[in-house]
């Protein structure tokens, strides 16, 4: 197992490397980047803007538009053009100021020796670190991720194996319906019904409409905090866990019915072994193997993807939210930043699925497998 998982490792490497390379070169190719904007923010309003882009928190950017006959700047993203009244030497400031001023091809490299030692720089339009941003809203995004997965398995391991035992019956057919319903339901859909109905929005007013917190949270006590937290996340985490249950439940039920149609699991019967110990000594076994390896999948999604409109909706400030302004705003070190964090992070995860395979089914031996 040692060699598997140093074999495994060896090759997150360079999985990491191209993951980041296409999504650098993608960046750079993509219309609208930072330079650009803060142009046509200048042309397009021809007004003073102060203090847009801040580097480390010192260096500050201010100009002025003006007529004038049109000025182009040359830098490693191409011409600027439109930029009237807006001298040469402004815009490559510009690009200096962004880090845009290195060929491509040195901006990378010197990035991911930077992101070797998670140094991820500075936010283009934020006055902070992109480690001190993921930080401040990785707590967020960790409640919803992780409360969220503990209840999606919770709930939709039980359900499915129930829904197996039963297959076919009246409890199967009416928690099937359920379930077609669950999946036919988008989760941002499913989070405005619940601001609508249960945050005082047209019917009942007993959960809050936004945050984790109430004002006031520090001065409570430490229990009322836990109710607060708790109730905060309620609405939420029933938006975000919708979808997800509803897929798991429908696997794991199939995983099971797969596996009750075993030979073993005839032997085992006719055998005279009671049914609760060949569905739990047996067949759970090896019916979890497919449940576990979507794991990562889904937490990662939790995390990140599916994190984003429901922090909107709620107004919850996570990494999902931070990462959709980043692309929106053509933040690179945010973007990058919160990829390399998630990727590798994915990479990890799939790790730990292998090791979970073997402590669920001891049978399963990863050092005979040709990586």
């Amino acid at each position: 197992m040692i060699a598997y998982i140093v074999r495994r490792l060896v090759l997150l490497v360079p999985t990491l490397f191209v993951i980041m390379l296409i999504n650098f070169v993608i960046l750079q190719f993509l219309p609208g980047g930072p330079v650009e904007q803060i142009i046509a923010e200048l042309t397009g309003e021809g007004a003073a803007i102060t203090e847009r882009v801040t580097r480390s928190g010192s260096s500050e950017i201010s100009a002025q538009t003006g007529g004038g006959a049109q000025v182009t700047g040359e830098g490693p993203r191409g011409t600027y053009r439109g930029a009237q009244g807006l001298d040469p030497a402004f815009i490559a400031d510009l690009e200096k100021q962004f880090g845009l001023d290195k060929p491509m091809h040195e901006r990378f490299f010197l990035m991911m020796r930077n992101y070797l030692v998670f140094d991820f720089g500075d936010s283009f339009f934020r006055d902070q670190s992109v480690v001190e941003l993921m930080l401040s809203k990785m707590p967020v995004s960790i409640s919803l991720g992780l409360w969220s997965v503990l209840i999606i398995y919770l709930v939709a391991i039980p359900l499915g194996v129930a829904k197996a035992v039963r297959d076919g019956s009246r409890f199967d057919i009416w928690t099937s319906a359920v379930v077609v319903v669950a999946t036919a339901i988008p989760g941002f859909l499913f989070a405005v019904l619940l601001l609508v109905v249960f945050a005082g929005g047209v019917y009942f007013d007993l959960f809050p409409l936004s945050g984790l917190t109430s004002v006031g949270w520090e001065t409570l006590p430490l229990y009322e905090k836990v109710l607060d937290y708790l109730w905060h996340l309620v609405l939420p985490i029933l938006a975000l866990s919708i979808g997800g249950f509803a897929g798991l439940t429908m696997l794991t039920k199939n995983s099971f019915l797969d596996q009750i149609g075993q030979q073993y699991v005839v032997t085992a019967r006719a055998k005279g072994l009671a049914e609760r110990r060949v569905l739990y000594g047996h067949v759970f076994r090896n019916a979890m193997l497919i449940v576990v390896s979507g794991f990562p999948a889904v937490l990662i999604g939790l995390l990140f993807t599916g994190n984003v409109l429901i922090e909107v909706i709620f107004s919850l400030d996570g990494l999902g939210l931070l990462g959709f302004e980043a692309v929106f705003n053509r933040d690179y070190p945010i973007v990058l930043g919160t990829l390399y964090f998630f990727t590798l992070f994915g990479l990890l995860m799939g790790l730990v699925t292998d090791l979970t395979y073997t402590l669920i089914d001891p049978r399963i031996d990863f050092e005979t497998r040709e990586t």
